[in-house]
Formats: structure tokens, sequence, C-alpha cells
């Protein structure tokens, strides 16, 4: 675990253990291209730095691969990509945030890279303002809102939106896939 997760964890642990008021929300905000974004801290399962992965073929690019997470195979995906922002390389402050995300009925765990984790804040519902309409052709179904959080604003997604409509293939697939490559890694090692 990296220092910055390892710092995020006592506060991640202490939010999610306050009390939650009916009219505010806690998300986990965090940097990707200097801008503030935020999820909804019930939907985080956990923090992790940046790992390799194993490479899914033929997967869209902001797929990033796949993890062992404690027996479950994660799909990690790449914000900066699924959001058109130019890509870097991953750093120190890389991490994996991984949620619990709502596809076709039933929840799917998923990772996503970002740039650093930020904070984790309580926001009044009230204080949510609804994302600028940019036409027809651009789709923003996946952000919640807006909101400030003192001098910056912070946009805040719908994680299950944003994640919930990825084409990604069942657990029982992966595990598959990865042990179809694994054989083939092998065989070639041997040859």
């Amino acid at each position: 675990m990296t220092e910055q997760t390892q710092k995020m964890q006592p506060q991640l642990d202490q939010g999610m253990k306050q009390d939650l008021d009916e009219d505010s929300q806690q998300y986990l905000t965090f940097i990707m291209a200097n801008e503030e974004y935020g999820v909804e801290i019930l939907s985080v399962q956990e923090i992790r730095g940046w790992e390799p992965t194993t490479v899914i073929p033929n997967a869209p690019s902001h797929v990033k691969g796949v993890i062992n997470l404690r027996g479950t195979i994660v799909p990690i995906i790449d914000l900066r990509q699924r959001f058109g922002i130019e890509v870097l390389d991953y750093g120190a402050t890389t991490v994996v945030i991984v949620v619990k995300v709502a596809i076709a009925e039933e929840h799917k765990v998923i990772g996503i890279v970002v740039d650093a984790v930020s904070d984790v804040f309580s926001v009044n519902n009230v204080d949510v303002r609804d994302a600028p309409h940019f036409g027809e052709d651009t789709d923003l179904t996946f952000i919640k809102g807006l909101t400030n959080v003192g001098e910056k604003m912070v946009i805040l997604l719908d994680i299950n939106k944003l994640l919930g409509s990825e084409v990604l293939p069942e657990a029982e697939q992966l595990s598959n896939l990865i042990n179809t490559l694994d054989t083939h890694q092998q065989q070639a090692v041997n040859a």
C-alpha cells in the first residue's frame, strides 16, 4: 500500500463511521487533470496503490486489464481515458479506487484509476447544482451535479451511470480468459 493510500485509509474509515444526515451525503474526492471529482463514499470498497494488471485482449483502451482482489476478478478502468483526458504515466500518487457498481440489477466490483485521492466531504443535497446543458451530443448523465467545497468546485459522479454501461465480461469469463492466457504464456516459455 502506498503512503498516500495509507494516509487516506484512516480518513476513509472515519468518514464511513460518521452518521449521515438525510439531507447530506459523503463523497470521496479525487483529482484528475487538476479537477476534483467525487463519488459516494458508500460505493467505495477500498483504495489501492497502482499495480500492474493482466491485460485483456480486444478490450477498449480505457480498460487497463484485471486484478485478482482476494479471489474476485476486478476490471480496472482508467478514468482519464474514459473521459478523453490526456493520458499520463502512472506515478507515486496514482491510485485505484475499488467501487461497487449496480449493473443490470446486480452488483459488480470495478477499479477506477485516478491521479490522486483528495479527501472525504459531507455535501448537503441542497448545495448540489445540476450540470450545465451542452446540447444533445454531450452525454452528462453520469454527472450527479456540481458543488462548491471551500474555494473549489467538485464534480459529483453517479458511479452507476458512469460505469454501469460498461460492457465488461463476467468474472467467470475473465477467470477463464486469464487461465487461457497463462497457459499460452507458459507454453511459450517452455517452447
